[in-house]
């Protein structure tokens, strides 16, 4: 039942209050609350709610937010507690919206994930761009005591929304923040190159439960794991076309609380049937699309470098906009975060046992969130805002650093080569290849922890002396560095492996091994661990075998032949320092935060059955090499 709760919780919104006799209460005092319905250039309404200061005297800007997970509380007198970006945006005065996307919540319509922008619109054809255009709009023009400038901003979901915004923008839309902002759902949260992340299970419903009429209340409802051990209920359920029964359901009608049908769930359902990345995932990417970002709109993109739910598309999102929005204003902002950390009002800085520091979220927000809204929307709105073009933490030298340019320009590239002896070297050794038994029935674990998630974050710093212990993990690591070693920007696996089987995954983790004699201390740390010798998980990644040509056109292994397998992950940004060393990890399961491949070769692993899993033999050769970019004095 807690557990329930808590869920119920997290998906109406996170970080919003509705009581404001126990809490702070000075959006009540300061800011009526007005709830519209807003029509769309096609006929359908979207539920608005607009904060606007009660001291009338001069203009503010319009900062927006659109959101599938809820405008709440509904109804007259019941407002949030906390609005805007940050507290220093919401005490300082600004005109702040929130609205229900198209077929969330209060809103009309029918929902869809990622609904894939039109880019020829015929008359009274809309998609998501259109909606936050028409949305601006209207505020403009009706809203009192505005000035004109309109800002949108948002985390995860509403980050993909800000992003939308950029497209096709309203001339008043001056300024955008998408954060950890979903860019593509083949590459972003529940699939990773082609792997589908099994830890995301209870959150299929949130977004797949269909809803045809505006509700208040919510019309979904979690799978019931009835386990505190996510390992052993997903080894026990098998194959994933055994979980199909949790997400199909009488279909409810929310206003009388009736069932009327039996209904799949419509997002289970396009995972299940469509496991390559066929036209349905691509019309739903966004990134392809940054080239209609205009030169009027500012852009700053934020991203945690720990973020296990969405790195991929807020460091897409920059790089797409850099690359063809020449004369745009457009930086970056990454940190030492889990998933939209930046926004909390938090002192130490945690993501699971490593502590990066203090006041990191709060620096952030009052030195360059505030300043970038109040420049574009409140200033002069020039190129010359004061802030760097990137602004990026140093996670191993746990610092803030700025940059004209990302990567930095003083990048260069190395190859450090899987070698024997478990070592990583700069030149390549001897071509041998290194084996290992990969188990169906006992893969590895992402973490070391027995328990239950709804979408696992922790994992993205834990220590991986675990895994290091493990036969069929394959550690290479250097000698203990003798000068401090950063690398910036992206990394580039280039395995080279055979398999006894037809199918693989291959999993590539860079990990910062701390001194055995450290002195450096962690109260955060869970009680079996030490700081001594921790194994500290830089950056992953897993790449579906099948697709190491080709996402769209999957293929299988031909046993037993050496094959190249590229494997990018995402960028760091992190010093190892000196008396440290540097290991690479690689693998082929990593459970249940990816679902089990059979490693026998299926058209549609959702629809594999017991038979097609297999034990096989996997083997690594010492040519294989890692492409790190490399920071240079």
């Amino acid at each position: 039942m807690k557990i329930k709760f808590f869920l119920i919780l997290f998906s109406l919104i996170l970080l919003m209050s509705c009581n404001p006799k126990t809490e702070d209460t000075f959006v009540l005092e300061n800011y009526t609350k007005q709830e519209i319905a807003i029509v769309m250039r096609d006929g359908v309404k979207l539920h608005t709610t607009v904060y606007s200061p009660k001291d009338t005297s001069k203009e503010y800007p319009i900062l927006m937010q659109r959101t599938p997970y809820s405008s709440a509380p509904y109804g007259k007198g019941k407002m949030k507690t906390k609005i805007s970006p940050n507290v220093h945006l919401m005490k300082e005065g600004n005109i702040v919206v929130y609205q229900d996307v198209r077929g969330r919540w209060m809103s009309e319509g029918v929902y869809d994930n990622m609904r894939a922008y039109l880019p020829n619109k015929k008359e009274n054809e809309s998609d998501e761009a259109s909606d936050a255009y028409d949305t601006i709009d209207w505020l403009i023009k009706n809203i009192e005591n505005n000035n004109g400038n309109v800002g949108t901003w948002g985390i995860s979901y509403p980050g993909h929304y800000a992003t939308v915004s950029t497209i096709d923008a309203h001339p008043a839309l001056k300024a955008a923040s998408p954060q950890a902002c979903i860019g593509d759902f083949f590459f972003d949260d529940f699939h990773h190159n082609g792997a589908f992340l099994l830890s995301y299970f209870k959150a299929i419903s949130l977004f797949g439960t269909y809803k045809d009429k505006p509700t208040d209340k919510a019309w979904y409802s979690f799978p019931e794991m009835n386990s505190e051990d996510q390992y052993q209920f997903f080894l026990d359920k098998g194959p994933l076309k055994n979980l199909n029964e949790y997400f199909q359901y009488e279909k409810l009608d929310v206003q009388t609380a009736s069932t009327k049908e039996a209904i799949d769930d419509f997002f289970w359902k396009e995972i299940t049937e469509h496991p390559n990345y066929d036209s349905v995932w691509q019309s739903k990417g966004i990134i392809q699309h940054l080239d209609k970002v205009p030169a009027t709109v500012a852009t700053m993109i934020v991203g945690g470098w720990f973020d296990a739910e969405d790195l991929y598309g807020p460091l897409e999102t920059y790089k797409a906009i850099e690359k063809n929005g020449v004369d745009n204003y457009n930086t970056m902002v990454f940190g030492p975060w889990d998933h939209g950390k930046w926004a909390k009002d938090v002192v130490k800085n945690t993501v699971g046992n490593y502590c990066f520091g203090d006041s990191i979220s709060l620096k952030f927000q009052k030195e360059i969130e505030t300043n970038f809204f109040n420049h574009f929307l409140k200033g002069k709105g020039d190129q010359n805002s004061g802030l760097p073009e990137a602004y990026v933490f140093d996670s191993g030298k746990k610092e803030w650093k700025s940059y004209a340019a990302w990567p930095p320009n003083n990048v260069s590239k190395e190859n450090w080569f899987l070698s024997e002896n478990q070592t990583l070297t700069s030149e390549k050794k001897a071509t041998n290849g290194i084996q290992f038994i990969s188990d169906i029935k006992h893969p590895v674990p992402y973490s070391e922890d027995i328990k239950t998630v709804f979408t696992p974050r922790k994992y993205m710093t834990d220590d991986q002396r675990f895994a290091a212990r493990r036969p069929d993990v394959l550690v290479f690591e250097t000698d203990i560095l003798t000068e401090d070693f950063t690398l910036a920007g992206d990394i580039l696996a280039k395995l080279k492996v055979a398999t006894t089987g037809t199918a693989a995954d291959w999993i590539v983790k860079v990990i910062d091994v701390h001194p055995t004699n450290t002195e450096e201390d962690n109260d955060g740390l869970q009680d079996h661990l030490k700081m001594s010798n921790y194994h500290l998980m830089v950056r992953s990644e897993v790449l579906r075998g099948r697709f190491r040509n080709s996402f769209e056109n999957p293929e299988p292994f031909v046993p037993n032949k050496k094959t190249d397998v590229n494997i990018q992950l995402q960028d760091v940004f992190h010093t190892f320092k000196k008396g440290h060393k540097l290991q690479v990890q690689v693998q082929s399961t990593w459970f249940p935060l990816i679902d089990l491949n059979p490693q026998t070769y299926v058209d549609n692993i959702f629809k594999a059955s017991e038979e097609d899993f297999k034990t096989q033999t996997h083997t690594v050769f010492t040519d294989s090499s890692i492409e790190f970019s490399v920071l240079k004095d």
